[in-house]
């Protein structure tokens, strides 16, 4: 099985450690994984404000870029939701019939992290250890779009030496959204303070997700309001889940 890796923009700019680590794990668990370096942008952010014939223009070329991939892995709920959702349902509203057809014969190759480790290679014990105290974000695309359930914690469940604890109103959103936080910043804020308040509730010293674009704006957060009132107790650290996945240490 030829498995290649969509490492989304914020990783490869920002956080290449997280591709790493998708590249650990499924390495630890046999498997060659391919880096297409004509990949690029899946087009969510154009397809979101309304350019849709650069949002599709940039669907095409990934789907060019992975034409010989058998499985395309994306650590990132919300990229993965465009390449298998949003793609065919912009072709569609704008007619372009063979761009639906494109995305129909595409979208079944693209897994999410979590979903390719537990129901494409059959596995949740990746042979991890990370002994802190751990509570999980589960995003919204991952939650309502790709509707992952608890894949991501059957595989945390399984890490040996962490300490998971529930996030009370863990559904709820962060407030990041995308574009929502650029529009409707005091709204997107409020949002992020309720789930920052949440992980301080949970006790947890690490909040792990599947997509570091809601760990940023979380993060971003709570550095501000620490700064502003250090008694607040909003110290805690984040992690992407391929990271924690791919950690053999006690302190990742």
């Amino acid at each position: 099985m030829r498995i290649s890796l969509f490492v989304t923009c914020m990783n490869n700019m920002l956080y290449p450690q997280t591709g790493q680590a998708v590249v650990t794990v499924l390495e630890r668990l046999g498997h060659e994984v391919d880096y297409v370096q004509s990949q690029t942008c899946c087009g969510q952010m154009h397809l979101n404000a309304g350019y849709r014939a650069e949002g599709l223009s940039l669907a095409r070329d990934v789907m060019t870029s992975f034409e010989r991939a058998d499985v395309v892995v994306v650590p990132s709920g919300s990229c993965t939701s465009t390449m298998r959702h949003l793609w065919r349902d912009v072709a569609e509203d704008e007619n372009d019939a063979q761009l639906v057809a494109d995305a129909d014969q595409f979208a079944p190759k693209v897994f999410e992290f979590t979903e390719l480790l537990v129901d494409v290679l059959g596995v949740t014990d990746v042979g991890a250890t990370f002994e802190r105290r751990v509570t999980y974000h589960p995003t919204c695309h991952s939650l309502r779009s790709l509707r992952v359930g608890d894949r991501p914690l059957q595989l945390l469940r399984a890490v040996k030496g962490i300490d998971l604890v529930e996030l009370p109103e863990r559904e709820s959103c962060c407030g990041f959204g995308g574009l929502f936080s650029l529009k409707n910043p005091d709204t997107s804020a409020a949002m992020g303070m309720d789930k920052i308040a949440n992980v301080a509730a949970s006790g947890a010293d690490v909040l792990c997700a599947s997509d570091n674009s809601c760990l940023t704006h979380i993060s971003a957060l709570a550095k501000k309001s620490s700064a502003k009132t250090p008694s607040t107790g909003t110290h805690f650290e984040v992690k992407h889940i391929a990271e924690i996945l791919a950690s053999t240490s006690a302190g990742g």
